[in-house]
């Protein structure tokens, strides 16, 4: 087992692409910058999404030229197509990410288009990505389950993220987008789909809705995966998943992980100090279990 594991940090962008309340850029571009001070060495910066239907990322561009970029960071965005690509790339973007999902019915109330719909707007996508030295990150949402169909079966993930391997895309995530999944189901994926992706190109994307992503992530693990996407104070959730309670909090995975010997680069105290920050700054406590009980024992 390789002892190093990268986090992909996704509250700027996944974590906070749902809330009702409006975020200012300028807290977008605080949180990004306090975040780039723990060693992180990935973090979403946004979404090149239509204003429309995702109103939060309305200011992505403003927030990316905002960002103090330091290095051995690299700040991805999320774009859905060649208008995003295009905004994107005049800001000085270095890494995209697309998604799309193993469910029909999902991919039709998400994007508006069927799965081979938005594989043809990817091929252009990524052509362009690729003359302009661009990475390519694919997302797979709904790998276990969804809000529409119920139980995914592992074949049609498969075939979705061999299909973004093939386009071009040199690490594809596979999202529990509504945290139904468990141990056992996570190993029965990760079984077929890393005979359509070598583990080494694949990423887990687990919400804890139900209280199993650190199982889920630990099922990972043992399948070759060394890639995980979280969310500082478990910011995030779904809109087609009542009671959600988002993404993975970062910090419960620095702390899991580095308590099993594995080595994330991330200090797990100032990790816990933007946790803090970030959730006082929406009026919420932290949906991590470490920083909770890190602040209870400091109270004793």
């Amino acid at each position: 087992m390789a002892d190093t594991v990268r986090l992909v940090e996704v509250g700027p962008r996944d974590g906070l692409q749902n809330e009702k309340q409006t975020i200012e850029p300028a807290t977008k571009i605080e949180l990004i910058d306090r975040l780039s001070l723990c060693g992180l060495s990935v973090i979403e910066a946004g979404a090149f999404v239509s204003p429309k239907w995702v109103p939060q990322m309305a200011a992505s561009d403003t927030v990316f030229r905002g960002i103090t970029k330091r290095r051995g960071v690299t700040y991805p965005v999320l774009v859905p197509n060649m208008r995003g690509f295009e905004t994107a790339l005049g800001v000085g973007v270095r890494e995209i990410a697309i998604f799309t999902a193993a469910s029909e019915t999902f991919s039709r109330k998400n994007t508006n288009a069927t799965i081979d719909e938005t594989f043809a707007r990817f091929a252009p996508l990524i052509r362009a990505a690729t003359d302009n030295h661009i990475k390519v990150r694919g997302y797979v949402s709904c790998v276990l389950g969804c809000p529409f169909e119920g139980e995914i079966d592992a074949e049609p993930v498969a075939q979705v993220a061999g299909r973004l391997f093939d386009l071009g895309c040199y690490e594809i995530s596979l999202g529990d987008t509504i945290g139904v999944g468990t141990f056992g189901g996570v190993r029965r994926l990760l079984s077929r789909v890393t005979q359509a992706v070598p583990a080494t190109h694949l990423a887990g994307h687990f919400h804890d809705t139900y209280g199993q992503a650190l199982a889920n992530i630990h099922a990972a693990l043992d399948a070759g995966l060394r890639v995980f996407d979280s969310s500082v104070a478990g910011l995030g959730g779904c809109p087609y998943a009542p009671g959600a309670t988002g993404n993975v909090a970062t910090e419960d995975c620095v702390y899991m992980l580095e308590k099993s010997g594995l080595t994330t680069g991330v200090d797990l105290d100032a990790l816990m100090q933007v946790s803090r920050w970030i959730s006082q700054t929406l009026h919420r406590t932290p949906q991590s279990r470490v920083t909770r009980a890190h602040a209870a024992r400091n109270a004793s």
